[in-house]
């Protein structure tokens, strides 16, 4: 069965099962080998993309479910030049092996879309991604030196 996917902007028809967790579609069929497999249980966000500007963990959702919807992967987040949030993951050091840091730039730079000055307990709330280095301390750091708040202390 053909399904219709917008894909970092562009259409693609796949011929896969409606039920194909979206992750495997975007992997095997697309070659977008950026979004990673961690658990397959929506637990650790490795696979996380955006739906439609929400970050979604792509190995639960179905490629039917998302069917004609916005789905931005990580090659499509900086396709033109590196988003906020990946040139402050460089200036931060925050990757250690790097695996779930596609997925963690996913979900971060969909909440900063929402919450550009998030307190520690918002953060904490909002990011459930797991990173098995634990690079946390430098994850906060990145995150936190693009809030609105610092960048407008910066600038005065």
């Amino acid at each position: 069965m053909a399904i219709r996917l917008k894909v970092n902007g562009t259409i693609q028809d796949v011929d896969v099962e409606p039920d194909a967790p979206l992750l495997w579609v975007l992997r095997d069929e697309l070659g977008l080998t950026g979004t990673k497999f961690g658990c397959g249980i929506a637990a650790c966000g490795a696979c996380t993309v955006h739906v439609n500007g929400k970050a979604v963990r792509s190995c639960g959702v179905s490629v039917e479910s998302v069917a004609n919807r916005e789905i931005t992967t990580i090659e499509g987040l900086g396709a033109k030049a590196l988003n906020p949030v990946q040139q402050a993951w460089i200036e931060h050091q925050v990757p250690q092996c790097g695996y779930c840091q596609s997925g963690m730039i996913m979900a971060v730079s969909a909440f900063l879309a929402t919450n550009p000055n998030p307190t520690e307990e918002q953060l904490d709330g909002a990011i459930t991604n797991i990173c098995r280095c634990g690079t946390y301390a430098r994850i906060r750091d990145a995150v936190h030196s693009l809030s609105t708040a610092k960048q407008a202390k910066g600038a005065s």
